[in-house]
C-alpha cells in the first residue's frame, strides 16, 4: 500500500522563494537553493517547486534553476512552470527531476499529457489545477496565470478526461485558502476525490500539523502539501524553514492504516 506524503511546496518568483496569500502579494522568504539544503537535512518526503512567473511571462522553464535544484536535492522533486511541450518535460526529467508538472498547458491541451507520459513515463506526469469558488451561481472554476485568468472548462468534464488519459498525480490547489493557514476545505477536496481515480495531492490551507493529521485521517492515502506552514513560524509569520520531525511523521503515517 502506498503511504501518504508530506510535501513542502516552494514558489519561485523573480528567482527568489516567495509565499502568497490567495495567489497575491508574494512575500520574499529566501533563496530556493538554501531552502532545499535545509529540507535535505530534515529528510522531507518530497518537494514541489513551482515557478509562478514562467507562464505569466510566456517563457520556457528555468532549466538552470532545475539543474541546480537537482544537484542539491536529496529527495524526489517535482518541477512546474512554463512546461508546454514534450521536449520541455524530457529535458526537466533528464536534469534530475522525478516529476514534471503542467497547469495551464494541461487545461488548454490535455492531449499533451498522453504524449509526455509516453516520453517520460506516466508516473512522472503531474497536473496542477488551481481552483476557486465561483463568485456567482456556486460551484468551482479553474484559473491560471496566478489566478488572473478564469477558465470556461467544466471541472467534472476535465476530470473525466484526465481519468481517460491517465496521469501520475493530480495536485488540487485551493486559491481561496492559499496562504491563509486556516485549515483545508474538505468539501472541495472531497469533490475531486469522488471524481478522480489517480493519486491526489491537496494544497491550500494547512496551518498546523493537526491539519495534516486530519487530512491523512480523512483520506488515508494522499499527498498533503503546504507552503506557509513550512516557511513561517508563529503568529507573526517569522521566516523559518521547518518540517515535522521523524517521530511526528511516524505518528502521522500510522493514521492511514
Amino acid at each position: 500500500m502506498l503511504r501518504s506524503r508530506i510535501i513542502p511546496c516552494l514558489l519561485v518568483h523573480k528567482k527568489g522563494l516567495v509565499k502568497t496569500v490567495n495567489f497575491k502579494d508574494p512575500k520574499y522568504v529566501g533563496d530556493p537553493i538554501n531552502a532545499v539544503k535545509i529540507f535535505n537535512e530534515k529528510e522531507v518526503d518530497e518537494l514541489m517547486v513551482l515557478d509562478i512567473d514562467a507562464t505569466v511571462e510566456g517563457r520556457e522553464p528555468n532549466f538552470e534553476l532545475i539543474k541546480n535544484l537537482a544537484i542539491e536535492c536529496r529527495m524526489p522533486f517535482c518541477y512546474g512552470g512554463g512546461v508546454k511541450t514534450v521536449e520541455h518535460a524530457k529535458k526537466i526529467i533528464s536534469l534530475g527531476a522525478e516529476k514534471v508538472a503542467l497547469s495551464s498547458a494541461a487545461l488548454s491541451n490535455p492531449a499533451i499529457l498522453k504524449d509526455i507520459g509516453n516520453a517520460v513515463g506516466v508516473q512522472s506526469v503531474v497536473v496542477v489545477v488551481d481552483i476557486r469558488k465561483k463568485k456567482l451561481f456556486g460551484g468551482y472554476e479553474f484559473v491560471s496565470h496566478n489566478a488572473k485568468k478564469s477558465s470556461n472548462i467544466k471541472v467534472h468534464e476535465f476530470l473525466v478526461k484526465l481519468n481517460e488519459i491517465g496521469i501520475g498525480e493530480l495536485v488540487v490547489n485551493s486559491v481561496d485558502d492559499d496562504g491563509r493557514m486556516a485549515g483545508f476545505d474538505f468539501k472541495l477536496f472531497d469533490f475531486f476525490r469522488e471524481h478522480t481515480e489517480m493519486p491526489m495531492t491537496i494544497v491550500g490551507g494547512a496551518g498546523s500539523i493537526d491539519d495534516i493529521k486530519e487530512a491523512i485521517t480523512h483520506y488515508k492515502t494522499i499527498g498533503v502539501s503546504a507552503g506557509s506552514l513550512f516557511v513561517f513560524k508563529g503568529k507573526y509569520r517569522a521566516v523559518l524553514i521547518n518540517y515535522p520531525s521523524f517521530d511526528e511523521r511516524k505518528e502521522i503515517y500510522q493514521l492511514q492504516f
